[in-house]
């Protein structure tokens, strides 16, 4: 007797994107497959930094939503940060004022100007979620499991392959679905990181300019000071660059002294799926099976994950 397929649902793309998307399917009673490349721990979600906020995501009109659906999950995910790998952290967006966000920002409890003994110059004190992406991404893979869900590692040539064996398809592939779309509209923006001892630092700060390639960030995690950063359009190479490493550290060393004389730690990369808008939308295929797009999230993916998620899940629902 042939298994009824009609609930299956097969999710490609293991990173913080896929692995929310399938777990909302697999908790609300769905059959879920990941089928991912490599494991989640070497995706680019691994590289983020990551603090909640929308950085580097259109369209506004719908990030905000999807951000603060986020902002309340994680919210909840704090209160067993040693388990989940989110903390509620203090810190300043430097160079940021809130008349110069969206209505989202009303959503963000505590959201103030900073004073000038938290910040040298105009910026937002915030209490927000710092993910601690080592811990995260396996915990997620694991509540995941735990909702019956399964992880493949499984190298995807095109989308026909899981439509062949799953009537919903989502795909959550990010940059690599600049092939596999294909969808020239995507493309890379390049981010280089340092991680250094932490000196002591329990606060993080950006100062971001979001129109240049280079920036200003630190974020303490359990297992060091993150330093960024840089954000390179159209830039694809994975191997961090010794000069701009040390230019990032210099520019932090200039806001924290401290910073200036701390071990390096590691060096890493990663490339953000950049596009005009983020594409969340359903797809008939022939057939009568259903392909369903969430990628293209910037350098955002962690802030919207669980809003984008549940309007996924509610896309690939049948007759949606």
């Amino acid at each position: 007797m042939e298994r009824d397929q009609s609930g299956d649902v097969i999710v490609v793309g293991g990173g913080v994107i896929g692995l929310t998307t399938a777990i909302v399917l697999a908790e609300s009673g769905r059959r879920v497959r990941v089928w991912t490349r490599e494991p989640a721990e070497r995706t680019t979600s691994a590289v983020a930094g990551a603090v909640w906020w929308p950085y580097r995501i259109e369209p506004e009109s719908l990030v905000g939503a999807w951000a603060l659906d986020s902002l309340v999950v994680y919210g909840e995910l704090a209160l067993r940060p040693e388990e989940t790998g989110v903390r509620m952290v203090e810190g300043v967006h430097g160079e940021t004022r809130l008349d110069g966000l969206g209505p989202w920002a009303s959503g963000v409890e505590g959201l103030r100007p900073s004073t000038d003994a938290e910040y040298a110059g105009t910026g937002l004190w915030a209490r927000l979620p710092l993910i601690d992406m080592g811990r995260h991404l396996p915990w997620l893979r694991e509540r995941l499991l735990r909702a019956g869900g399964r992880v493949e590692e499984r190298a995807v040539a095109n989308l026909a392959e899981p439509a062949a064996e799953a009537p919903v398809v989502v795909n959550c592939t990010g940059l690599g679905a600049r092939e596999l779309v294909p969808d020239p509209r995507l493309r890379p923006v390049r981010g280089q990181l340092v991680v250094v001892e932490n000196p002591g630092i329990t606060t993080w700060l950006t100062s971001v300019d979001h129109t240049a390639d280079v920036s200003t960030y630190f974020f303490p995690q359990p297992d060091g000071l993150i330093l960024g950063g840089t954000a390179e359009e159209d830039a694809w190479s994975l191997t961090p660059d010794p000069r701009t490493a040390a230019e990032i550290v210099a520019r932090c060393a200039a806001v924290r002294p401290e910073i200036a004389g701390a071990r390096v730690l590691d060096h890493r990369v990663g490339l953000r799926p950049a596009r005009d808008a983020v594409r969340l939308e359903r797809e008939p295929l022939a057939g009568g099976g259903v392909l369903v797009h969430n990628y293209g999230h910037g350098g955002a993916g962690v802030t919207v994950a669980w809003g984008c998620a549940r309007e996924a899940a509610g896309l690939a629902r049948p007759g949606a």
